[in-house]
């Protein structure tokens, strides 16, 4: 009796023990949204479930890598987009200084052309941006109604130079289409909420997660071919390239970075790290929401957490999520 009674106390300590290991943690709110609303919601989780201290840094993808992969800290990086830091991080992978958990967006960050869904719902036969120039009429180019309209990214952004490339790769121009540059990324936002407003064909560039996705539904086209990274490296997204071809936008990849440190002493934390996912439509929608209401990142975790359920808690242990469901 005495000898399950020790048994008892040791595994009860060391359960113990292992919420304790946790201790501080640092994460880094990145200066995006979603990034920062995934910080909010581990830390609360973290907090809440796991008995961590957190505290919020600042981050940006590559101060955020350099010091984690030089200093060890912050110990978390919810939401790493590793596209343009990929041969460091890479190194740092394969060395052990630091450990991907998860892929934090499941389908990646996606960019291409997009249409409003009434548009593609009473016209089934466009579904690939070839079948969207034959039809000049639906997306009509502003004060120029005998014209189609391609919208372009502002002045600065990499997709300005891409979406140019493709407009001339697919002869956009001879099928009856002007190419309309943003002046700023709210004019390209108010461009989409005017056609769904008018109920207006809109057809350009745009990407997720983001918040106008969540608002408007639309619908994505396809390019009709694979994407070619070396194409793309080579002319797709070189400013002035001779000769374009058709290609199609990359996936980017954000994923979870920890320290080798903190993998160390996480002990059950890192188990929810691991399985902490979600897709672009789930922080569309967050994102939309945050915005409508103009609420802060943590409005908008807390907003995520209490509307979410199904979704994050068997990301935990049950215990843990009935701390976590107690705590909000």
């Amino acid at each position: 009796m005495r000898a399950l009674l020790f048994l008892a106390v040791c595994l009860l300590d060391g359960a113990r023990a292992a919420q304790a290991d946790c201790g501080n943690v640092s994460i880094a709110e990145m200066k995006w949204k979603s990034a920062a609303i995934a910080a909010n919601f581990d830390k609360f989780i973290l907090e809440n479930g796991y008995g961590c201290n957190v505290t919020l840094v600042p981050g940006g993808t590559m101060p955020t890598f350099a010091s984690m992969d030089q200093k060890g800290e912050p110990d978390i990086a919810p939401e790493l987009w590793i596209g343009s830091i990929k041969i460091g991080f890479d190194k740092a992978i394969k060395n052990g200084q630091l450990i991907e958990t998860s892929k934090i967006l499941s389908n990646g960050g996606i960019g291409g052309w997009w249409i409003p869904k009434f548009i593609a719902d009473a016209n089934p036969d466009i579904r690939s941006v070839q079948d969207a120039l034959k039809r000049p009429d639906l997306f009509p180019a502003p004060g120029v109604s005998s014209k189609g309209a391609v919208h372009n990214c502002p002045p600065g952004w990499s997709c300005r130079i891409s979406t140019a490339n493709l407009f001339e790769a697919l002869d956009a121009g001879k099928a009856g289409f002007e190419l309309i540059d943003s002046k700023n990324p709210d004019d390209l936002d108010d461009s989409i909420a005017n056609a769904f407003k008018t109920k207006t064909g809109w057809l350009g560039y745009y990407w997720a997660p983001t918040a106008i996705l969540g608002q408007y539904d639309m619908m994505q086209l396809s390019m009709s071919v694979a994407h070619d990274s070396t194409e793309w490296r080579a002319c797709t997204s070189v400013e002035g390239c001779a000769h374009p071809q058709v290609n199609a936008y990359p996936v980017s990849q954000a994923v979870t970075v920890v320290t080798s440190a903190f993998a160390d002493r996480a002990g059950p934390a890192l188990g929810y790290l691991r399985a902490r996912t979600w897709d672009n439509a789930t922080i569309n929608d967050v994102l939309a929401w945050q915005d409508e209401n103009h609420e802060s990142n943590e409005g908008a975790a807390l907003y995520f957490l209490r509307n979410y359920s199904e979704l994050w808690v068997p990301w935990v242990p049950a215990d843990v999520a009935e701390k976590v469901k107690a705590a909000l």
